[in-house]
């Protein structure tokens, strides 16, 4: 059946408030929950951010004290629908553990939107970032067997393979070639913008995350691992903001996302498999709903256009969290030695990126490249995940 929200009544607005007991939601149970179900927590905490600083940096450019009034009330709610889904954590779970989970949301959703994308310079710059948080799970898979003497597939079960992509201390470029081009909002397919605010967004919180949770470490290469890593994601979210076309107008902007959401929830509740998180996402979703139709009456009496005019007349086929190891292991064979120039992608390390290594590498290894080497001397051997075989690139290919 197709789905239109923007021709669905949603709960009133002065009737989504919850009280402390509705928001009290049980958490998933660390030991028993689908990973999955945690990677569309984890996303949809991001969204929900992203959702409410979003509108904070409207209010900021609003003169209208009426507006900013109804942009206080939608955003409260969203607050409290922050709260909802990311409290469905369990407490149990250690940064560390919840830092890997992190990095699977960033493999197979990021993944799964590149198999999707009909842009092909879209695509790319989501096939160049999957292979950046791919190894950045096999480093902190390696500082976990290290510190807490657990291994990653607690966490990610076998449904994403741990081990090297591109290595991460190659990550470091100078900041002028983190920049893409933009999408053209006038002639873009709308997916195409779902796209780039769902990767955008889930990369963000990734980065605010690591920024503040990485001095709680009291282990240096520890503390080393999330500050460089931290660095990185702040790379990737240039990287994907730079998606965005910047003449969409607040309003415009405004609507892309209450309708981002709208699609979100739609998607994690037809395909989640914890009964008690997809009532959440049930009773988010209609709240969103009304969030969008708010939204489209903003839009339509600031920007003089109807909403149909920018968004898709149904949604899409619904985000799925699912396996792409041999999509990822296609990428690896084939673009584990890119980097960037300009808004392009090249496979030799120019002179603007070797600058960038020589300076903040210090003549040192890089915490990355450090992780391993120590765990191979604690544990005997580097931790690896690999259920489809050999890793594809020989250079790369576990060294019993």
């Amino acid at each position: 059946m197709t789905f239109n929200p923007l021709q669905e009544r949603g709960i009133p607005l002065d009737k989504q408030l919850r009280n402390w007991r509705e928001l009290n939601v049980t958490p998933t149970d660390p030991d028993h929950a689908d990973p999955y179900t945690r990677c569309r927590i984890i996303t949809m905490n991001g969204i929900e951010v992203e959702a409410i600083m979003f509108s904070h940096h409207l209010a900021r450019h609003c003169p209208d004290v009426e507006l900013k009034q109804q942009l206080a009330r939608v955003r409260y709610i969203e607050a409290q629908q922050q709260k909802a889904v990311n409290w469905l954590l369990p407490g149990l779970a250690s940064v560390l553990e919840t830092t890997m989970a992190y990095e699977q949301v960033a493999v197979d959703l990021t993944a799964w939107v590149a198999r999707m994308e009909p842009d092909a310079y879209l695509k790319q710059a989501y096939q160049f970032g999957v292979l950046e948080d791919f190894d950045h799970l096999y480093r902190y898979a390696n500082l976990y067997e290290m510190i807490e003497h657990r291994k990653a597939e607690k966490i990610v079960d076998q449904l994403t393979e741990v081990m090297p992509g591109r290595p991460t201390y190659l990550h470091h470029r100078n900041p002028v070639d983190n920049v893409r081009e933009p999408y053209d909002r006038s002639s873009a397919a709308p997916i195409s913008k779902l796209h780039a605010l769902t990767i955008m967004s889930a990369e963000q919180q990734t980065m605010n995350f690591y920024m503040n949770v990485g001095p709680m470490y009291m282990e240096p290469i520890a503390r080393q691992l999330y500050q460089e890593i931290g660095l990185i994601e702040e790379e990737h979210v240039t990287h994907y903001e730079s998606l965005v076309d910047p003449g969409e107008s607040w309003w415009e902007m405004l609507l892309n996302h209450e309708y981002n959401e709208c699609y979100l929830y739609h998607s994690f509740m037809e395909t989640e498999s914890d009964p008690k998180v997809k009532n959440i996402w049930e009773l988010h979703l209609n709240m969103e709903l009304e969030h969008l139709r708010l939204a489209a009456e903003l839009f339509k009496r600031h920007d003089g256009r109807d909403p149909e005019q920018v968004l898709a007349p149904e949604l899409p086929a619904p985000v799925t969290f699912e396996p792409n190891k041999q999509y990822v292991r296609e990428l690896i064979s084939t673009q584990i030695d890119y980097t960037t120039l300009g808004t392009g992608y090249v496979q030799e390390a120019h002179e603007r990126f070797e600058k960038m290594q020589e300076a903040i590498m210090g003549g040192e290894k890089a915490p990355s490249e450090r992780v391993i080497d120590d765990n191979r001397a604690k544990s005997g051997h580097e931790y690896r995940l690999q259920t489809e075989g050999e890793h594809p690139v020989h250079s790369l290919a576990y060294n019993r």
